[in-house]
């Protein structure tokens, strides 16, 4: 084992896209004493989402992370070292590991470390079977409840969650119509994902192309992004529909300045309802629900993509990716073999 723990650790509330400067790279020794319960965990994968640039800024469903803090972010690790029973040296885990090579992991916390199924590789346990794949799941079925025949929206549905929410309306009988920007997601979408169209916001007027494909309108929209993409959908409703709000990365480099959508009515004259959530809600029923994407993964219903970035020194970058539009996929850092 190396004795030095590398970690980026946030040194600034970020202003705009986040820089490098918001961050300091920190050297220290290995953490050697393991409290009761603990385990120390070598990262292999971190997981980059969305929310971590919440999370740099300010209070959400999380506190916000604390200046000179290892820059939260979930993970995939093996353990070195355990004081917990029921995990062993050699044991994958998936949890709240954090931007650095080494982290001692409690028992308890917003995310609980948790052992991998047997079989199940550390990139999927991040996307397809993680809680990007839950988010999906929990967020189309609980919130959504799409019904057959129905037709479904997703926004970001070249990313780690949408890519996940079309193939499950799939499943459900659903048509699904994706969002997302250029060409190549596109063609991902339709010619690798099974979705029945794709609108590229980049060169297409989305709210035309929505009028086009959903004539009698949307009955599930499923929302990772806000802002335009947002407002073009609710003026699209059918009768009855439902909106989920998953994310809206359009505004997250300027959180304080967001504003809500001008036609938010159409929800009243389409008695539809707008409801978020966040996929911890759903934790008693986590152990159901990945059993099933296990199942639809293991049948070729499900099929995943990952965007691996190589090295922790690429942490910032790779963040920096889901903002430009980069990733395809579920974006992962990998730190060590």
């Amino acid at each position: 084992m190396a004795d030095v723990n590398r970690s980026w650790r946030l040194a600034a509330r970020p202003q705009g896209m986040i820089k490098d400067s918001d961050f300091t790279w920190r050297e220290d020794p290995v953490p050697e004493q393991l409290g009761q319960g603990e385990i120390l965990v070598r990262t292999l994968y971190l997981s980059v989402d969305p929310t971590q640039r919440g999370w740099m800024e300010m209070d959400t469903y999380m506190p916000a992370v604390g200046i000179g803090e290892v820059m939260r972010a979930g993970g995939v690790g093996r353990v070195v070292r355990s004081n917990a029973p029921a995990f062993a040296p050699g044991d994958l885990v998936s949890g709240l590991v954090g931007w650095q090579d080494y982290a001692v992991m409690g028992p308890t916390g917003f995310v609980a470390p948790f052992k991998l199924p047997p079989g199940v590789p550390p990139t999927m346990a991040l996307s397809a079977l993680g809680l990007t794949g839950l988010t999906a799941y929990f967020g189309l079925l609980e919130i959504g409840k799409p019904k057959e025949t129905e037709t479904v929206v997703v926004s970001g549905a070249a990313g780690a969650t949408g890519m996940i929410v079309g193939q499950i309306a799939k499943i459900k009988g659903c048509r699904a119509i994706g969002i997302a920007g250029g060409p190549d997601k596109c063609s991902f979408l339709t010619q690798e994902l099974g979705y029945d169209a794709a609108i590229d916001y980049k060169s297409e007027d989305v709210a035309a192309r929505l009028r086009e494909l959903c004539p009698k309108g949307i009955d599930v929209y499923f929302d990772n992004v806000g802002g335009d993409i947002l407002e073009a959908a609710l003026g699209n409703l059918a009768m009855h529909a439902r909106v989920v709000l998953c994310g809206a990365i359009s505004g997250y480099n300027d959180m304080r300045n967001t504003r809500g959508p001008r036609n938010y009515m159409n929800l009243l004259i389409q008695r539809s309802r707008m409801e978020g959530f966040i996929v911890t809600d759903f934790a008693a029923k986590f152990g159901d629900a990945v059993r099933e994407l296990a199942t639809w993964a293991a049948a070729g219903r499900i099929k995943d993509r990952v965007d691996v970035v190589e090295g922790l020194e690429q942490a910032p970058a790779a963040l920096r990716r889901l903002f430009t539009g980069a990733n395809v996929g579920k974006q992962l850092v990998k730190v060590a073999d």
